[in-house]
Parts: C-alpha cells; structure tokens; sequence
C-alpha cells in the first residue's frame, strides 16, 4: 500500500510521491529562541520526527531541516528586559531547544539551520522579488504584492476579500493591507545588515524562503508546522518563493500538526501556560511523553491533561513488558517454539501489516499505538498462562 499524506493545500489525502526518486526534502520550522522550548513544541516535532522514522522504515533518504529563528523582535525585547546581548539570548535558548530535542529522541534531523547565517540570501531574494515587479518600496520598507501573486491565499482557502478582513501589521504606506515586509528599516539599538534597499534586516517570511530555496532548490517534498502557521507565514512563503524561481509548486506536500492545548487554550508563552519540555520529561519521562502525542493523530487538537498521561504511562509499561517478553523467547533456545511459531509470531505478523497499513494512511500513529498495545496484552496474558 502506498503512503498517502494529507495535503493542506489540496485539502485531499494523496499518494506520495517524492521529487526525487527515493530522497524526501522535508523543511519544518523551528523555533524563535527567546525563551524555553514547551511541550507545544514537543507535540509538533515528535510528530515529524515519526513521519521521518516511518519513511526511512519504507526505504526513503530523509534529508530533515528545522530552522532557528535568530532574527525577530521578541529576542530583541528579551534582550533589552533582562539586559543582556541578542546574541546571548539566542545561544542561550537555541542551546536548550536542541538539547530538549535530544532528550526527546529527536534524531531524525539533518541540520538545524540560523536564519541569520542566510541574510545574503534574503537580499538576493528581495532584490530578485523587486525587479521582477512583486515587490515595492512602501516608506522606507520593502513589501511585497500579494494583489500580482494571483494564488496567495490558496493555501489557507481564503479569497481575496476574506484577506482583506484579516489584516495583519497595518501600515499606511502597503498598497494592500494584505502585504507583507520582505525588509524592514532599521531600528535603533537592533541588530541591522547593509543592502540595497538600506540598512535594516528581513522579515519573517522571507527567511524561510531564502533557507530552503538554498538548501533543497526551487522545488521540494515536505513542508511543515503548527496549524497556526498557514496564515500568513506560509502563505507568504509560496508567494516569495514561486515568484522568485518561477517554479510552482514550491512544495509538493504541505503537512500541518495541530496545536497543543493547556487548559482549553492554546499553550504558549504569552499566554503564560507553558510546561517546558525540560519539565515534562522529568514529570512524566521521554517515552510517555512520545506516546502521549502518538495516540493522538498529528491533525487533532490536544488538551493536555494528566489523565492521558496516566494512560500513556500504563500502555508504555504494558508494552515494555511485552517487548521483554519477545526479547527472552528470542534468545532462549529452551522456550516453547511450538507456542512462539503458532500464536505469538504469528499474531505479530498480523499486527504489522496492519500497522503499516494505518502509518500508511496519512501517518496514522492513534491506530498504530492502539494495535500495538493490544498486541501487547496479548504477549503478557498468553506469557502469563504459561507460568
């Protein structure tokens, strides 16, 4: 059965097919560090690093990036309340993020890559959008035209007067309220580069844009993040990119997680109800953890409660239990082979193609997680009759 993925831009479940043969580009974005890393991120990273797992169980190079926004105004802010460098603070918080992502197992990734090594190439890539007529000089910014990228808001299904509602950083020098900064003026006290449109430093979207165009080329497989982030960052990104090169689609398959809930809202850092990962591993550990989130699909809401944490405790020991089980009857000589062949091994075939079938299914990891723990009590009870 071919692994068929949900493509947000599409709306449809489709079959995957890589631009490459059997090498997957797969780009998420990371996080902006100025401050701890939280169990929200956790929930979205795991999420990727299974569906990597998964494609190279079925034979695929993944080729994993997670990007380090080290550029943008909350570090700035942070910097300046606890009186310290930028530079600080982003060395400080990127060094806990990529340890957190260790310490979940999060081993998957190729590179994690500073935004802030790519500035010559957001320049490039502003200039580029600017003599090719997609960009325009508002003030003393640069913004780019959503009204000539006649796609822009496909990708969260929203028409041209529904994007004139949602208005994001008004500014009266935008031709359209919908318009985005690719570069923005210099601020006093900020971290700021030289270029031809003067002294300032990128927006948001565009260091991105200029990351994967760089590293993966015109044209890739994977792109993804939390929900949250459809509109305007990645919205914004298709536009950038594919007036830039030319070539469309920019990605191929657009995979979205959805969000982590503490309480009925979102959990976040300014809404002040995090749990930082550092600290939901030493509540509840990295593989209860890890399982938690699996027995949700990535595209359904969590509302973190300790209660699915209790239940994710008791299934990880039901199947640590099992696993050692299998463990001894493989290596035991003297066990009963007569029982192993014909009801445990057997069974366990059975499971794995069903296994398969629902990673396979849009990575369906709250049908994987299910079968696997009823394989599971299955290997314990049936242990437990022999003596």
């Amino acid at each position: 059965m071919p692994l068929k993925i949900y493509n947000t831009l599409t709306g449809e479940k489709e079959v995957f097919r890589s631009s490459q043969g059997n090498k997957v580009k797969m780009f998420v974005c990371g996080p902006t560090v100025y401050d701890s890393p939280h169990l929200g991120h956790a929930r979205t990273n795991v999420a990727y690093d299974i569906m990597a797992r998964y494609m190279k169980l079925k034979g695929y190079e993944v080729n994993f990036i997670i990007n380090i926004t080290d550029i943008d105004d909350k570090i700035y802010s942070k910097a300046q309340e606890v009186g310290v460098s930028p530079d600080a603070i982003t060395s400080k918080f990127t060094r806990e993020y990529i340890e957190s992502m260790s310490a979940l197992r999060i081993d998957t990734v190729t590179s994690y890559e500073w935004a802030s090594k790519y500035i010559d190439k957001m320049i490039n890539q502003v200039a580029g959008l600017h003599d090719k007529g997609y960009a325009y000089q508002g003030g003393k910014d640069i913004f780019f035209d959503t009204s000539k990228f006649k796609e822009y808001g496909a990708l969260s299904n929203q028409t041209k007067v529904e994007l004139l509602l949602r208005r994001l950083e008004l500014n009266a020098a935008k031709r359209n309220q919908s318009d985005f900064v690719l570069w923005r003026v210099d601020k006093v006290g900020d971290p700021s580069w030289d270029s031809p449109f003067g002294r300032g430093r990128p927006g948001w979207h565009i260091e991105d844009t200029a990351i994967t165009v760089e590293n993966f080329g015109s044209q890739y497989d994977i792109h993804g993040g939390a929900n949250e982030l459809i509109y305007p960052h990645h919205e914004a990104e298709i536009a950038q990119a594919e007036a830039f090169t030319g070539v469309k689609p920019f990605v191929r398959y657009w995979v979205h997680t959805a969000i982590l809930n503490m309480g009925g809202e979102k959990m976040s850092k300014s809404l002040g109800n995090i749990v930082t990962i550092k600290e939901g591993i030493k509540r509840f550990g990295t593989d209860v953890l890890r399982l938690c989130f699996a027995s949700y699909h990535y595209r359904r809401k969590i509302n973190f409660l300790n209660e699915d944490m209790k239940k994710a405790s008791t299934a990880n020991e039901t199947m640590r239990k099992a696993a050692a089980i299998l463990k001894k009857f493989a290596k035991n000589k003297n066990c009963d082979v007569d029982y192993v062949d014909r009801s445990v091994l057997r069974n366990l075939k059975r499971y794995e193609k069903r296994f398969y079938s629902a990673m396979d299914d849009d990575f369906s990891t709250h049908r994987s997680v299910k079968m696997m723990l009823a394989f599971a009590e299955e290997v314990n009870m049936k242990s437990n009759v022999l003596g």
